[in-house]
């Protein structure tokens, strides 16, 4: 089984983990992160009417731990905390926070289980509207402050040989399947982590898996090739 994963070096640790023994893995890095300077990060929070009275805070990705210090000033006393994704749990726990709950399957999962406003969001340029529009219709106002953009790699022949070739690729986010989708073979597994990227893959693709954490292994040694 040739293994393709797709996150930024030093990112693909914990999946190796998580794979089946003896699966060939290579890596092919599909997006690369530029970090918004902590000072402009700060000067953003501190311009927001709302600075000091934010009731709930939502981080949706683990590239925001820098800033998580800064958000959690921004908070009120009591305000709830959550995430979206276990590294990301993993994340604020390293900064002291605790978080109320976390998403699995992408940030609109939290939607029911934020029950104060105002609502800050900390994460990527560009991030998903789905889960402020959801809030905006209950009436929560929601300030976004952007913390990082995610942008794409030029792959070069050997890479896209690389992904060409593989049984299986892990497509971490939407950003990275814009790279993969032309390269990626109709017989290969693609698996993702949860709801949100499995709808964008299967827009072009049939073979999707949706799973992650300690189980992807068995999941993987269950497929066909």
């Amino acid at each position: 089984m040739k293994v393709v994963l797709t996150r930024e070096a030093g990112r693909n640790d914990e999946l190796r983990g998580w794979l089946p023994a003896g699966a060939e893995v290579d890596e092919v890095e599909l997006t690369t992160t530029s970090y918004v300077d902590a000072s402009t990060v700060e000067h953003d929070l501190l311009a927001r009417a709302a600075y000091g009275s934010y009731a709930a805070l939502v981080v949706t990705s683990a590239r925001s731990e820098p800033y998580v210090p800064l958000a959690l000033a921004a908070l009120a006393r009591g305000a709830g905390i959550y995430s979206v994704g276990a590294a990301t749990t993993r994340a604020l726990a390293r900064a002291g926070a605790v978080v109320e709950h976390e998403a699995h399957a992408g940030a609109l999962e939290l939607d029911p289980f934020i029950t104060r406003g105002p609502v800050l969001m900390l994460g990527a340029r560009g991030m998903r509207e789905a889960l402020p529009a959801a809030l905006a219709a209950r009436g929560f106002d929601v300030d976004r402050v952007t913390c990082y953009e995610t942008r794409r790699v030029a792959l070069d022949d050997a890479a896209a040989g690389v992904v060409a070739a593989a049984d299986v690729i892990v497509i971490g986010a939407p950003s990275a399947w814009s790279v993969a989708r032309a390269l990626v073979r109709p017989a290969t597994w693609v698996v993702v982590p949860g709801a949100s990227t499995a709808e964008v893959v299967r827009r072009d693709h049939e073979r999707v898996l949706e799973a992650w954490g300690s189980s992807l292994s068995s999941a993987l040694a269950s497929l066909d090739y």
